[in-house]
This record gives C-alpha cells, structure tokens and sequence, in this order.
C-alpha cells in the first residue's frame, strides 16, 4: 500500500516532470516548441499541477508543496509531525523529475548554447534582481496559492482529487498575473530539487545553479504560506 511520503514523492514527481518539461520544452533549442512563450509554459505548471493532484490526492493529500505542508499545519488542518516526512518525499520527488527531464531532453541540452536556458528549465530567476523586490513577489504569489488551497480543503483534511482542477487553474493564474516577475516558484521544492540536480547532473557547458538566488524561492514561499495560514484563520 503506498504511504503518504510515497505519494508525496511520486505527486511532485510528476508536478516537475510536466512543469519542468514544458520549460525544456519552450527553451531549449531544436526542441518541437521551441519559442511557444509564456502562455505555455503557465498553461504547462497548470496541467502538471492538475496531474499531479489527481494522481495522489488519495494517498497523501496532494501537497506537493512544502509551504502547502506548512501552510495546512499552521491553520491547523495538518499535523505539524508529518510536515519533515512531506517534505522530504517532496524534496526526494523534485530531484527524481528533474533528473527525469534531463533525459529525456539530454540531446537539446546539447544542442543549446545558452546557459542561463538550461538554468531555466530546473529553477526559476527574476526577470529584474532584487532581492527584496523577489522576496515580495514569491511571498504575494504563494499568499494567494495557499490561501487558495485553505479555502478548498476541509478542516483536518488536505486536498482531494476533486479539488484538481481548481488548483491547477489557481497555479495557471498565479503564473499570467504574477510570474513575470521571478518566475514564480511559490514552492521551495520545485525550486531547490531541481537546482540541486542542475548542480550535479553533467550539463555540458552548464553556469553556475545561482545559489546566491535560492534561497528567494524557499523563503518567500514559506513566508506566504504562514501569512495565509493567519489571515484565513481571521475569516
């Protein structure tokens, strides 16, 4: 039977296979599309997160996200003593889909020049750096992704399968209002697994992961996930 890290693992799996992919998909070179745009790649997170919630809602909740685990215990609806084991099977499962992406695009990351491309396709950047400007925007963008997801789930409970849709619309909205400033992670997950595997996979002609930048898509999206945590609990 699986358990709860094991859904947790294989949901955000799936969450960065889809989400990264269609990143490789847009930017890398040779690839059939290549240059598609935004509207794609914001339409691809949206359908990968769709995808991943349906597929584990049943067995962990479908958190996928570890400022969602933060969120929910902080408004109550989780417990606090299984966020460490969410949170490493979400870890665990964003390193798994990165690597899983490198394959299967291996050859169009030969075949393009562009480093900070291939940076691109594993972790998000801001379009303007600054990181107090960075911080707000990856706290504002998972403020509204959390206290969505409140708003959908039971008291005590997670997400069901039922609240896919919902939720994939809500990361699709976030992505055309939102994410043009840093990308928008709005999940520490999403962002620092696949660094990590950017860092150690053999990338050639690969730049740096921008380790001086990660740690705006994991502190921001824990900061927003709080903060909606206590405004819901105002309502």
């Amino acid at each position: 039977m699986m358990t709860p890290f094991l859904g947790e693992l294989i949901g955000t799996c799936l969450l960065v296979v889809l989400g990264d992919g269609i990143v490789a998909n847009v930017v890398l070179n040779k690839t059939k599309g290549n240059n598609s745009g935004w509207i794609a790649i914001t339409l691809g997170w949206g359908v990968a997160v769709f995808v991943a919630v349906y597929s584990v809602a049943a067995v962990s909740g479908a958190h996928i996200n570890p400022a969602a685990s933060i969120g929910l215990a902080a408004a109550g609806k989780f417990p606090w003593s299984d966020v460490p084991i969410y949170i490493a099977g979400q870890m665990l499962g964003a390193m798994l889909g990165a690597f899983i992406v490198w394959i299967t695009y291996r050859q169009h990351f030969e075949q393009t020049q562009d480093a900070d491309a291939k940076l691109a396709v594993f972790c998000t950047g801001p379009a303007i750096r600054n990181p107090f400007n960075n911080l707000v925007s990856e706290i504002v963008g998972t403020f509204i992704l959390i206290f969505g997801i409140l708003s959908m789930v039971a008291p005590q409970s997670s997400l069901g399968s039922l609240d896919a849709l919902p939720a994939a619309l809500l990361v699709f909205g976030i992505g055309l209002s939102l994410g043009g400033t840093t990308g928008f992670a709005i999940n520490p997950a999403r962002d620092l697994g696949p660094r990590i595997m950017h860092a150690i996979l053999p990338i050639p002609n690969k730049r740096d992961s921008d380790w001086g930048y990660a740690y705006v898509p994991v502190v921001g999206p824990i900061i927003g996930g709080l903060l909606a945590a206590v405004v819901h609990g105002l309502l």
